[in-house]
C-alpha cells in the first residue's frame, strides 16, 4: 500500500476527544464542488495507531469524512461517510483496521475535505489514528489453515 503524504488526514494523531483531522486537504477554488476519483476508485483507510484507553472501556468514536467551504469544517459541513458510533472494543487495539472504503463517487465535494473524530461516553485517556487516502489499500488477511499436514 502507497501512502503519499499529501493524502495523509492523520498521522497518529492523538484523538481523547472530538476533534477535526490534524491535516485538511485544499481541493482548490476553481469550482465550487468537485469529484474525486474519477477514473478510478480512491480509499479513505482509518486504523488505530497506538491502543486507546479510556476508565471504562466504554467510550464510542464515530469516525466520518467531511468537506466544507472552511478549513474548520465548521460552516455546513457534508458528511460523505460515517462509521456510526462505533464501540471501544471495536477500534482499541493498535493496528486495527476501522475502515477502508471507497470514496464516493459523486459532485459534492467542497474545498476543503478532513476527517472528523466524533468522542462520545468518553473521553479516551489516549489512544492516535491514522486516516489516509489511497489508491490501493491493503487488503490480505490471513487465516489459520483449515488442513492438518
Amino acid at each position: 500500500m502507497i501512502i503519499d503524504g499529501e493524502n495523509e488526514f492523520s498521522d497518529a494523531q492523538a484523538v481523547t476527544s472530538t476533534a477535526i483531522s490534524t491535516n485538511v486537504m485544499d481541493l482548490g477554488a476553481t469550482n465550487t464542488l468537485k469529484n474525486l476519483g474519477n477514473g478510478g476508485p480512491i480509499y479513505l483507510v482509518i486504523q488505530t495507531q497506538t491502543t486507546c484507553t479510556d476508565t471504562g472501556s466504554d467510550a464510542t468514536v464515530t469516525f466520518s469524512l467531511e468537506s466544507d467551504s472552511t478549513t474548520n469544517l465548521a460552516t455546513s459541513p457534508t458528511v460523505h461517510w460515517t462509521s456510526g458510533a462505533l464501540a471501544f472494543a471495536t477500534y482499541a487495539t493498535a493496528g486495527t483496521r476501522v475502515a477502508t472504503i471507497a470514496l464516493p463517487w459523486s459532485k459534492t465535494y467542497e474545498r476543503y475535505l478532513g476527517v472528523r473524530y466524533t468522542v462520545a461516553s468518553g473521553p479516551l485517556t489516549a489512544g492516535a489514528f491514522d486516516a489516509f487516502l489511497t489508491l490501493d489499500p491493503q487488503a490480505y488477511d490471513s487465516y489459520a489453515n483449515n488442513y492438518v499436514v
